[in-house]
């Protein structure tokens, strides 16, 4: 309000689903705008001035509209805006939201985490950018679908329940417990991130991550370390390594991950740096955890292997240097996880947070394909445990299932 009391423009726009649901969300609730705003009057019906519902405050018009019917919409917009707020655009008609981005000065929107496949999202919301004060708050999985063409004065940002002065810790935790563990209504709701209908492949649950302390409890078999890379300076696709263990009771416990990317590095990583990040990361993860003579980098990234060669032979070095094993199908690598996971043979530690956030929005596709993204460091943890899968789980019941599983 702020806005449209020091714009010069007379006319501005609070558009939702319906009239009624803005009416219901923003203006009528407490610390609504009329709860807040005693000089604001609210014409639901309309008058003889304006035939719309809307709201008289100091000299302006605030014209209250619902984007579900197009034919309204059309005949109530016309010449230019000051202040628009459009409430939830992710459910607005797409059409509605490009006609009304053209005819104001001041445009906010709110919007509930949705299919990231939605066109407001490529048109709208991922060209805007978070304040650089405030990008710790957004989660990475969603500042790597912040890459269409910036606009330079529009702004991200990310509130959670935390940030609803109005909840009390115990609403908060009701609402958490509200909807459940690895549905898109959880993913979006609870968690903040942006998924599909579909669903999420890898819902990690409570069970399934511990803490390092109960990691080191267990005794190991195999270690073994993984690399999946990028070099990208376009997007936030990542270079990703993992550590994983293999226990004597079979079950595969993620033990440490490490991600970064080039877009956001100062001074841009190429595969001849790799390597040596790669070691020292192998080396941190030996004194914490114990020592994988193997390390497993994407076969297809033929350019780092060859400088993992080249590092071998000129440098003394104890790790051995091959390229993932990757003749598994990816739906099957996915079908033993899942099956590990359920039965409790799949851990992860929770401070290997990238991970978790990549398990918590990595999504099947409409057509019900794995996506292709949000898995760089799935991909890392899949390289480790590859040569080790028949060491985990209950090898007959899942040869029983996933008739491909061992081949």
């Amino acid at each position: 309000m702020i806005k449209v009391s020091a714009s010069k423009k007379k006319l501005h726009i609070i558009a939702g689903r319906t009239t009624g649901v803005v009416e219901k969300n923003i203006l009528q609730q407490d610390n609504g705008i009329l709860d807040l705003h005693r000089n604001a009057t609210y014409y639901g019906n309309g008058d003889k001035d304006y035939k719309f519902p809307h709201i008289k405050f100091e000299d302006k018009i605030i014209l209250i509209m619902g984007y579900d019917t197009r034919d309204k919409w059309e005949n109530a917009l016309g010449g230019q805006y000051g202040c628009v707020l459009i409430d939830e655009i992710n459910t607005a008609d797409i059409e509605f939201v490009r006609e009304l981005s053209t005819r104001n000065e001041y445009l906010l929107a709110t919007l509930n985490p949705d299919s990231p496949d939605i066109p407001v999202y490529k048109e709208f919301v991922n060209r805007a950018r978070p304040n650089e004060k405030y990008k710790k708050d957004v989660p990475p999985s969603i500042l790597e679908e912040l890459k269409e063409p910036e606009h330079p004065s529009w702004r991200y940002w990310f509130f959670t329940f935390l940030d609803n002065a109005g909840l009390t810790a115990e609403q908060i935790e009701e609402k958490k417990l509200s909807a459940p563990v690895g549905t898109k209504m959880y993913k979006n709701k609870i968690l903040g991130l942006r998924g599909r209908a579909t669903g999420l492949i890898l819902p990690l649950k409570k069970e399934n991550i511990i803490t390092e302390d109960e990691a080191k409890k267990h005794k190991y078999i195999y270690y073994s370390v993984g690399c999946d890379t990028s070099y990208s300076k376009e997007s936030h696709d990542k270079l990703s390594f993992a550590f994983i263990g293999i226990t004597k009771e079979r079950k595969c416990i993620v033990l440490a991950t490490e991600s970064r990317n080039n877009k956001d590095a100062v001074i841009p990583f190429a595969p001849s740096d790799v390597i040596p990040l790669l070691i020292a990361f192998a080396e941190k993860c030996k004194s914490k955890f114990g020592f994988s003579k193997n390390v497993y980098i994407d076969s297809a990234d033929a350019g780092t292997i060859s400088e993992a060669q080249k590092y071998k032979r000129n440098t003394p070095c104890i790790y051995d240097f091959a390229g993932a094993w990757k003749k598994t199908k990816i739906i099957t690598r996915i079908q033993l996880q899942q099956s590990w996971m359920q039965t409790g043979d799949f851990l992860v530690v929770e401070t290997c947070t990238d991970y978790i956030d990549e398990c918590n929005t990595y999504s099947y596709t409409e057509d019900g394909q794995p996506e292709d993204g949000h898995d760089h460091c799935i991909n890392a943890c899949q390289y480790a445990w590859l040569p080790y899968k028949a060491k985990i789980g209950d090898m007959d019941a899942i040869k029983q299932i996933i008739k491909d599983a061992y081949d």
